[in-house]
């Protein structure tokens, strides 16, 4: 059984495109004739560049190989350009390709991935939902209305989600970080205060930054929402310094959590050193599952637990629960219930009551919905999300209209 074939999708969720501008799916087919489908959520480059950058790692380090041989062909990503350290990009692309190969390697032995690293260590997985926009909502307003954000928050507790997150302190800019402007931090207390109490003591908040905040800035808005008791603060500080988010760890009581950003175990590392005692790798991004497996296994060393984080489409959602499951320090993990990821991928697994079961089927369990992806192709030359150019805003205030906007 050895790699033969590659194809990548570049798909655009419709409007409003909750999981990002665009997904980048891969399926790859063995000589034998089995297919594996896998998610890339790495997009620092176009989704042309970023396709052809998959297409070589494929070719160079993957074609011709065994699904087994996880560990040499990480190896070989991770060396071969004399490089030995994370790359982002790069390290993406095989990510995506890994799960494809335990994709393969579940369905050749008729087993649903997660039996083969690690077996069933948990039978459901508490999930969490962002705040998006109900039906009857401004869908321009809401990201800055704590009442239309309570009025979410309440919905989803309704249905038996234990959490719930948001992200109401503004864009985040390439000229991070910055101290908050007065506006943001009355209105991330705004919210929260709102949202606690919608929800009472039914639902965690989880409290959402983008590496948007100088380490000063990073403190002062965690002190204004202590009193509201978020069950984490999310990448407050750059993700490159992990300096600053020892001070952030030291300073706050609330929890920090971080990595949506972060490659391999390399850049885990420093975190957990930091003190940060959430995890949020996106397996897309972070190395596969495998390497998730492996940082998830020196959080356990820690004390600290797992939160994959989650702005893709179904496959990485798939791969995400699988790793739950066989994952014995997972706090949650993130969900987007959209029509259109029902209906990119059959078999997804589903959220019920804010839980999500074991998957049953071989592999990932899922299978791409040709049509669907075809009806559905990115032309575009925009990232998947994008950082803004403009500063803080001191005296306007500074919205953030999700991370889908135009």
């Amino acid at each position: 059984m050895k790699l033969a074939d590659l194809e990548v999708f570049v798909i655009a969720p419709p409007p409003p495109g909750w999981g990002g501008r665009y997904w980048l799916i891969v399926r790859v087919t063995t000589s034998c004739g089995i297919t594996g489908l896998g998610e890339v959520y790495a997009a620092a480059v176009g989704p042309e560049a970023m396709r052809a950058v998959i297409g070589d790692v494929f070719a160079r380090h993957m074609e011709g190989e065994s699904p087994e041989s996880i560990e040499k062909m990480f190896r070989r990503v991770y060396s071969s350009g004399f490089t030995q350290r994370p790359d982002p990009t790069v390290i993406g692309a095989f990510s995506g390709l890994e799960m494809a190969c335990w994709d393969i390697l579940g369905k050749a032995r008729d087993r649903p991935v997660w039996a083969l690293i690690g077996g069933r260590m948990n039978d459901r997985l508490r999930a969490y939902s962002y705040l998006y926009p109900m039906d009857h909502h401004d869908p321009r307003a809401f990201w800055t209305s704590p009442d239309m954000a309570a009025e979410a928050a309440a919905a989803l507790a309704d249905d038996g989600w234990t959490a719930v997150k948001f992200d109401p302190a503004g864009p985040y800019t390439m000229r991070g970080g910055h101290m908050p402007a007065l506006s943001d931090i009355a209105r991330s207390v705004a919210h929260c205060a709102a949202i606690r109490e919608a929800v009472g003591g039914r639902a965690d908040l989880l409290f959402g930054t983008h590496g948007q905040f100088s380490t000063a800035g990073a403190i002062r808005l965690a002190r204004a929402l202590a009193p509201y008791d978020p069950l984490w603060y999310e990448e407050p500080v750059p993700p490159d310094n992990m300096a600053a988010m020892a001070e952030v760890v030291a300073a706050s009581a609330i929890p920090v959590a971080t990595g949506e950003r972060l490659c391999t175990k390399a850049e885990f590392a420093p975190v957990l050193r930091a003190g940060v005692r959430i995890l949020q790798p996106a397996l897309g991004r972070a190395g596969g599952i495998w390497e998730v497996k492996k940082i998830a296994a020196m959080a356990e060393s820690h004390n600290a637990q797992m939160a994959p984080h989650l702005y893709a489409g179904p496959v990485e959602w798939a791969a995400n629960v699988h790793f739950g499951i066989s994952t014995p320090n997972l706090l949650m993990v993130e969900a987007i219930e959209t029509p259109f990821h029902d209906a990119l991928v059959s078999g997804r697994p589903r959220v019920t009551d804010g839980f999500v079961e074991a998957p049953a089927a071989p592999g990932l369990g899922i299978a791409l919905e040709d049509a669907v992806a075809a009806a559905h192709a990115y032309t575009g030359d925009r990232l998947h999300l994008e950082m803004r150019d403009a500063p803080c805003d001191w005296q306007g205030g500074n919205a953030f209209a999700g991370g889908a906007e135009d």
